[in-house]
């Protein structure tokens, strides 16, 4: 019998807690000076946690509005889209390359962006605070939560990452044993680029007992040859529906285990969203790659 009622119970519990946790320090936070040294090696310093600020990547969105801040917020990137209360807030571009006109007319006095993001000497240059963090890893969402606390003036960082701990826990041990060892393809979009075994995901994917065919020494996020999934022959195929399509007729592929024998899960564009986010929603992500490891319904 599933336990997964009782502990969703128990995170939202644990949730509200750390809420009123959150809300009764506030008041003492917001007048102190904050420091981090960013993903540049650069120092964001600031003379009081910030209250206008614009999130330029879905996950750095999403942890600030889980440590308690995301009425904070005052712009977003076009796939920032959870929770709710982002859904009203103007929206300038996509992170990469956003429309920087925009974002200096939201005037903030922070923006959180990507290292991958084009805009970062420009949006300084025009006298912008920016802090680059950009997780890959699961040791990159911890420390990247650490640093978004520390610049928000909230304390609830450490305690999330518990969270995350033990709701990553409770999805491996919701894994039968004899679910165990497969070997997993995650195609994270149809390049194809796959999740490899040292990115969060395929992290994720390790704790709960599966065996990644992308090798770390291939990097977290590579683009392959779609030969080299023939080649690998997975027990199992992890996919969005968005990237889904055709998967079948790809040359060659018609032969590999996991396509011949239905293997394959179909994650919706809502469940791959929580996926390929490392912030966090990982608990629930693994939530969903255990339920596809032991042939569960991927209910939503």
């Amino acid at each position: 019998m599933t336990t997964w009622p009782l502990l969703r119970t128990g995170r939202a519990l644990r949730a509200a807690f750390a809420a009123l946790l959150l809300a009764a320090a506030a008041p003492a936070l917001l007048a102190a000076p904050v420091e981090v040294v960013d993903e540049r090696g650069a120092i964001v310093r600031l003379a009081q946690p910030p209250q206008r600020i614009v999130t330029l990547l879905p996950s750095l969105t999403e942890t600030v509005c889980v440590l308690g801040a995301c009425e904070r917020l005052v712009g977003v990137d076009r796939y920032s889209n959870w929770p709710a209360p982002v859904h009203n807030l103007p929206q300038v571009g996509g992170g990469i390359d956003p429309n920087v006109e925009a974002v200096v007319a939201l005037k903030p006095d922070l923006v959180l962006l990507a290292k991958s993001s084009r805009v970062v000497d420009r949006l300084q240059a025009l006298g912008l605070k920016v802090a680059v963090l950009e997780p890959k890893t699961q040791a990159d969402v911890e420390r990247v939560m650490a640093k978004v606390g520390t610049l928000l003036g909230q304390p609830g960082a450490p305690a999330l990452w518990q969270r995350l701990q033990g709701e990553l826990d409770a999805a491996a041990q919701s894994v039968p044993p004899a679910r165990r060892g497969q070997r997993v393809y995650f195609e994270v979009n149809n390049g194809p680029y796959a999740a490899g075994e040292s990115s969060f995901m395929g992290e994720t994917l390790a704790r709960l007992g599966a065996r990644n065919i992308v090798p770390a020494a291939m990097g977290p996020f590579p683009k392959l040859n779609p030969e080299f999934v023939v080649r690998a022959d997975p027990d199992l195929i992890m996919v969005s529906v968005r990237s889904a399509a055709g998967m079948e007729q790809r040359p060659g592929w018609a032969g590999i285990r996991a396509v011949r024998d239905g293997r394959i899960c179909r994650f919706s564009a809502a469940q791959a969203d929580v996926l390929v986010r490392p912030g966090p929603r990982m608990g629930e992500a693994a939530r969903l790659m255990a339920d596809c490891l032991s042939g569960r319904p991927l209910a939503e």
